[in-house]
C-alpha cells in the first residue's frame, strides 16, 4: 500500500516478534511490531478477548497467503475493519509505543494503562504513517471482552439507495449494532443484493435487538439471519475485502460521508464495489481516479488506491492530494522525526526524481 519507494535496503522487523506481557484483567497487552496476528489471536482468545476494532487481514487481496500479517503492519496502517464506526481506529486503542526516529533517537509515548493522559499523543501520529516517520519497536494496546453472541440479520433485494437508507435508519435507532454492510446483488456471494446489520453481546441483548430491527425494517423485504461462526465468517469477508479480492482490476477503498456513498459509487466508473461503516466506507473495483475523486468533492471524502500495479501507482496518487497547507505541515512532521528521509521515503507521497536515485 502506497506509492513505491524504490529502495535499495530493507530493514524487517520479523524477528522483533513476540509478546512482552498481558494483563487480561487490566485489558492491556505489550507485544513487539513483528509478532503475527494469528499469534496475537491466539493469546486474546484464550483470555476471552479480542481487539475491539476488527483488525483486517489484507495478504490475500496482495496475494500473500492468509494471517500473515502483523501487529506492527496493523499499527503503521491504522487499519480497521467493520466495528471501526463503533469501537473506532486502530489509532484509538493504540494506548503507548517504544520506537526509533530517523534520527536514530530512541522515544517512548503513551504508557500501559487504559487512562494515559500524559505527553504528547505520538501514538496516534505513528498509526496511519505507514513507516515513514519512526520504527516501532513495542507497542501496548487495548483489549476488550469477546461478545459472548454475535447475529446478523440479512435484508435482500435492495438497491444501493434503499440499502444505505436502511443502514442509516439502523444506525440511528438506540440498537447499538456493530455492523453495517450493503452488497449489491453483482458482488455479493448470494448473487442477491445482501443488506447485513449485525448485533454483539449478551445472547438474550443479541436476540432481543434483532428482533427490534426485524421489526423496524423488516417490511423492506425479504429477510434471514445468521448466527455463531457463520456470522463471524460473513463480516470477516467483509473487512478483509473478500467479495473484491479476485478482480482482475486495481482496487479504490473509498471514506465518505454516508449519505453521499450511492451518488459516489455510482458515479465512480467502477465494475463493482460494496459499502461497509454504515455507507462510510466503500470498496471500488476499478474506476477512473478523476472520475472518484471528483464526484467526491466537497462532501469531505477521501480515495485511497489500495491495490494496483507500480505502474499505475507512480501515475496516480495512491493517497487523497492534500492542500497546500496540509501537505506542508505533514511535510515538517516527517522531516521532524525523519530529516533524511530515510524511513520508507515516498511512501505517502510520490519521491522526486533526484532523491529517488539515492
Amino acid at each position: 500500500l502506497g506509492h513505491p519507494t524504490g529502495c535499495t535496503h530493507r530493514l524487517s522487523l520479523a524477528q522483533l516478534s513476540g509478546i512482552i506481557s498481558y494483563a487480561p484483567n487490566e485489558l492491556v497487552i505489550t507485544l513487539r511490531p513483528g509478532t503475527p496476528m494469528a499469534e496475537l489471536a491466539d493469546a486474546l482468545s484464550e483470555a476471552g478477548q479480542y481487539l475491539a476494532f476488527e483488525p483486517p487481514d489484507w495478504g490475500p487481496v496482495y496475494g500473500q497467503p492468509a494471517g500473515g500479517g502483523t501487529i506492527g503492519g496493523v499499527m503503521s496502517c491504522n487499519s480497521a475493519g467493520p466495528r471501526r464506526f463503533k469501537a473506532g481506529a486502530a489509532r484509538d486503542h493504540f494506548l503507548g509505543v517504544h520506537a526509533l526516529s530517523g534520527r536514530g533517537e530512541t522515544f517512548k509515548a503513551g504508557g500501559k494503562v487504559v487512562k494515559n493522559v500524559t505527553g504528547y499523543d505520538l501514538c496516534k501520529l505513528l498509526a496511519g504513517a505507514h513507516g515513514t516517520l519512526a520504527v516501532m519497536t513495542e507497542l501496548t494496546l487495548k483489549t476488550l471482552p469477546r461478545p459472548a453472541a454475535t447475529e446478523t440479520l440479512i435484508l435482500y433485494d435492495l438497491e444501493d439507495a434503499a440499502g444505505l437508507a436502511a443502514l442509516r435508519r439502523a444506525a440511528q435507532s438506540p440498537l447499538e449494532l456493530s455492523g453495517l454492510a450493503h452488497l449489491p446483488a453483482a458482488t455479493s456471494k448470494s448473487g442477491r443484493a445482501e443488506t447485513r446489520f449485525r448485533a454483539e453481546g449478551p445472547p438474550s441483548s443479541v436476540r432481543e435487538r434483532i428482533n427490534s430491527l426485524a421489526t423496524l425494517i423488516g417490511s423492506l423485504g425479504e429477510t434471514t439471519r445468521e448466527d455463531g461462526t457463520e456470522a463471524e465468517a460473513g463480516w470477516r469477508a467483509v473487512g478483509d475485502a473478500q467479495p473484491l479480492r479476485d478482480a482482475d482490476t486495481h482496487l479504490w477503498r473509498v471514506a465518505l460521508p454516508p449519505t453521499d456513498a450511492a451518488r459516489v459509487a455510482a458515479q465512480s466508473g467502477a465494475k463493482r464495489w460494496y459499502y461497509d461503516w454504515g455507507g462510510g466506507l466503500i470498496w471500488l473495483a476499478g474506476g477512473d481516479a478523476h472520475a472518484i475523486r471528483g464526484a467526491l468533492g466537497a462532501c469531505g471524502g477521501h480515495a485511497t488506491l489500495f491495490r494496483a500495479s507500480a505502474a499505475m501507482r507512480r501515475q496516480v496518487p495512491v493517497f487523497q492530494p492534500q492542500s497546500a497547507a496540509l501537505a506542508a505541515l505533514e511535510e515538517r512532521v516527517r522531516k521532524g522525526f525523519d530529516p533524511e528521509c530515510i524511513l520508507n521515503p515516498g511512501r505517502m507521497q510520490p519521491r522526486p526524481a533526484a532523491a529517488a536515485t539515492r
